[in-house]
């Protein structure tokens, strides 16, 4: 069973910002896990993020936003030589990972923190996944956050998102504002997540549908531009 990895390495984080509980209320967090499972096909989205992933053995993964810790646990059960470590700015939610977690027995590390001032060296990752968590983010955050994927993803690291996208259908386009109005989602929604990847030096290596009760989700692979690779 490989050890979680080492996460430290830069200095400490500024002030910590404001965050927004799961479901925007803390008496809501008990219910995430059940919405995620029944209402947007939690199983199969994040299956397909996994293989979409392509981890491979020793390489260390850093679950962006890692919530209750259910991917995290499945990438480490799908690659149990790979290093994971998942990430969040809730404790309550964090903790609710770690017992996940010890429940498992896998050797999983869950570090609080913030996607736009990630406590992690340069380099330390090779894969970071973000599962539905862009849409939390206001649009400066997210810029802040993708910018920090770049820094920490080692050279050939990948990142790889899956959230809410852009409607396709005439009934998923009835649906689309009430969707954008969920949190920060509205940028999603209207398609625009590929342009602030390439504004923070990713190349969009792939783009793939995936329909739920609640609208379209969209799987984003990204890279590093090659020109912006040290």
């Amino acid at each position: 069973m490989a050890e979680a990895p080492p996460t430290g390495g830069v200095a400490p984080m500024d002030a910590s910002p404001r965050f927004r509980p799961a479901l925007g209320f803390r008496s809501l967090t008990p219910l995430y896990d059940p919405l995620l499972r029944w209402v947007m096909r939690e199983e199969a989205f994040k299956r397909r993020l996994i293989e979409q992933a392509s981890v491979a053995a020793g390489q260390r993964v850093l679950d962006l936003g890692c919530g209750t810790g259910t991917l995290t646990i499945r990438i480490k059960r799908a690659h149990p030589q790979a290093y994971v470590v998942g990430l969040d700015p809730d404790p309550e939610i964090l903790e609710r990972a770690r017992r996940k977690a010890r429940r498992s027995g896998l050797a999983l590390a869950f570090d609080q923190g913030f996607a736009s001032s990630l406590p992690y060296r340069d380099g330390l990752f090779d894969r970071v996944l973000a599962s539905m968590m862009m849409h939390h983010l206001d649009r400066e955050t997210r810029r802040a956050a993708l910018a920090e994927v770049w820094r920490v993803l080692a050279p050939g690291g990948e990142l790889h998102v899956v959230d809410f996208g852009q409607p396709r259908t005439a009934p998923m386009r009835l649906l689309a504002p009430l969707v954008a109005r969920l949190e920060e989602a509205a940028d999603l929604i209207h398609g625009l997540l590929p342009r602030m990847l390439e504004e923070a030096g990713f190349v969009v290596a792939s783009r793939q549908g995936f329909a739920t009760a609640l609208g379209p989700l969209e799987f984003v692979k990204a890279v590093p531009a090659p020109n912006t690779v040290d």
